[in-house]
């Protein structure tokens, strides 16, 4: 069971999910989804919610239509939407004692690597003091060109950034069927999807809810990106009682499934970056210990070359200058250059703030 044996689970949650066709916030099923979180958290189990509404609750605030909202109205409107929508959660999950955070993202930060990795970071330090973060879409400033237009999408970037094994899409029917189970019978949902072919293309619609901007299309979207980060994604009915629980209990949801490892799908992403911005050039030690799978320390580096930020992908180099590995910085040039050849322990009082340990992270770097 894809669902069971996942530690770190993204749930995307729909506008329809959370307010119903006449406009009223679904309280009861939102007690009743915080209860399915809570059984997670008791299994020791790291959560990352991706929740739409702010725009929809937004306009029942103001008693306005979401249809024909011009895109700097419905900006104000989220604006407003957004502290509506995090009261409701954090005055829900707290009856069963979740804490919660909001997170905001835009486009930019899941497709630029330092955003993205400190993304990565931020949602690493929550789970270690217990929070559940809540991620939107950060509707009141994103323009046209930097939104996703759907939570689908995001929640799959999210699940990428974070290293998911699992995300959930949880939506307004079971999965996707053989053919539009709106407008045809005698239809069959589809268990398992190992391959998103021209059949599966041609099946996804474009039909959307009335609080919704995706369809299935987005969906099948969301399932690519999926494929490729290593990472199982389900599509499953919301609107059900204890949603999480159902999709445990009975797996009656349409579940795609990774092409690759989530390490080897890391692995890709770090050699596939653009060319490296520079160079770390480490003693033997540290060479003898990345052959073992270790981290990159501060203390077995010799000499920095060029200029780079954290998050920026760098070489890394024998005193041959023979290409050992390649991996996302944790530190800028300007940083690795004050704590090079020191203890760990000491990077604090170097740079005078609190910092990883770790120079380049071993998630975050391939051998060459």
């Amino acid at each position: 069971m894809y669902l069971k044996n996942s530690k770190k689970i993204v749930i995307k949650i729909g506008s329809s999910l959370l307010v119903d066709k006449s406009k009223k916030i679904r309280l009861n099923w939102l007690a009743e989804f915080s209860k399915d979180i809570r059984q997670l958290l008791d299994q020791n189990k790291k959560i990352i919610i991706v929740s739409s509404g702010a725009i929809a609750i937004g306009c029942k605030k103001l008693n306005i239509s979401k249809k024909n909202l011009k895109l700097d109205k419905s900006q104000a409107i989220a604006s407003i939407g957004q502290i509506e929508l995090m009261n409701l959660f954090s005055k829900t999950f707290s009856k069963n004692k979740i804490n919660i955070s909001q997170i905001l993202l835009t486009l930019d930060d899941t497709e630029q690597r330092r955003r993205s990795m400190n993304a990565k970071r931020t949602f690493e330090n929550l789970f270690e003091i217990g929070f559940v973060p809540i991620v939107n879409e950060n509707d009141s400033t994103a323009t046209t060109e930097i939104k996703y237009g759907d939570n689908d999408r995001l929640a799959s970037r999210v699940a990428q950034i974070s290293g998911a094994d699992c995300l959930i899409l949880l939506s307004d029917v079971d999965g996707l069927y053989t053919k539009n189970p709106k407008l045809t019978k005698n239809v069959k949902l589809i268990k398992e999807i190992k391959s998103i072919d021209k059949t599966i293309e041609k099946i996804s619609t474009n039909s959307v809810s009335e609080h919704g901007t995706g369809g299935m299309k987005t969906k099948i979207d969301a399932a690519k990106i999926c494929q490729l980060s290593g990472c199982f994604m389900a599509i499953a009915n919301g609107l059900l009682e204890r949603p999480i629980q159902q999709i445990m209990k009975k797996n009656n949801c349409t579940w795609f499934l990774p092409k690759i490892s989530k390490l080897d799908a890391r692995k890709k992403w770090i050699v596939g970056s653009v060319s490296p911005k520079g160079e770390l050039i480490i003693d033997e030690g540290a060479k003898k210990a990345l052959k073992k799978g270790k981290s990159l320390l501060a203390a077995g580096i010799k000499n920095v070359l060029g200029k780079f930020n954290k998050g920026d992908h760098v070489k890394i180099v024998d005193k041959n200058n023979k290409e050992c590995a390649r991996g996302l910085s944790s530190f800028s040039s300007d940083e690795i250059n004050k704590i090079k050849g020191h203890h760990s322990s000491n990077i604090r009082e170097l740079l005078g703030y609190i910092a990883k340990s770790e120079v380049i992270h071993k998630d975050d770097m391939v051998e060459i």
